[in-house]
């Protein structure tokens, strides 16, 4: 090999140790505003429901602050590298898709939408051989939602809410019967998705004791979703 062939190899390999580094801020920063956004909604689980919408609205400046972090990132991709960097923030945008899931789901009572999540999160359609959101990480972050809404059924008896099982039980049953339909080849992904299971089990648990005491309906609860 050549001296002209080492130095070209020396370049390449300088100028990817320092996009590497300038990637790795930006997921720093993306992995701090994730772990926030989880601190504040782990809140839910002891915060009675009126309670609620000031707790959410704490979290919604730190999700459009991710905007910020996601277009950094596009800025310092390579055109067509996506697929050779996204591991490095993979579960930090996961663990902000679930913020956005059960931000959602408390507002709204019903699920986010991938493009709900792009548009909140921030993406951008020219970035998508840079910085994009796989359908992947997507269905992680709601499996997460899943599984802190199984905590949530459960907290919710403690603090005297009484109907939130019946309503989380009613989503999740939904959700899962759509987990069903879709054709998932990805082997981790398949293992959360049957892990659902549990989850759905112990809500069932909750809304069983729940509705042998007489302590709420499965009709007003729904009711109490549609309106």
């Amino acid at each position: 090999m050549d001296n002209n062939d080492l130095e070209k190899i020396n370049d390449l390999l300088d100028k990817d140790v320092e996009i590497r580094e300038k990637i790795k801020e930006q997921v720093n920063e993306l992995d701090k505003k994730a772990r926030t956004m989880a601190g504040i909604l782990n809140r839910v689980h002891s915060t009675p429901p009126g309670a609620l919408p000031p707790l959410l609205d704490s979290v919604r400046p730190v999700l459009q602050s991710c905007q910020d972090t996601m277009s950094q990132l596009a800025s310092i991709v390579p055109e067509n590298q996506f697929w050779r960097w996204k591991d490095m923030w993979t579960n930090s945008l996961r663990t902000a898709i679930s913020a956005v899931a059960m931000v959602q789901y408390l507002t709204k009572r019903d699920l986010v939408s991938l493009q709900q999540v792009s548009d909140t999160l921030g993406f951008k359609v020219e970035w998508a051989n840079r910085v994009a959101l796989p359908v992947e990480d997507y269905l992680h972050g709601v499996i997460s939602l899943v599984n802190d809404l199984s905590r949530l059924a459960v907290n919710s008896v403690t603090l005297g809410n009484f109907e939130e099982p019946i309503k989380i039980s009613i989503f999740v049953k939904d959700l899962f019967a759509g987990f069903s339909m879709l054709n998932l080849k990805n082997d981790v992904l398949r293992r959360r998705f049957d892990g659902l299971k549990y989850d759905i089990k112990k809500i069932e648990e909750v809304v069983y004791d729940v509705s042998l005491r007489k302590l709420a309906t499965v009709k007003t609860a729904s009711a109490d979703m549609e309106s």
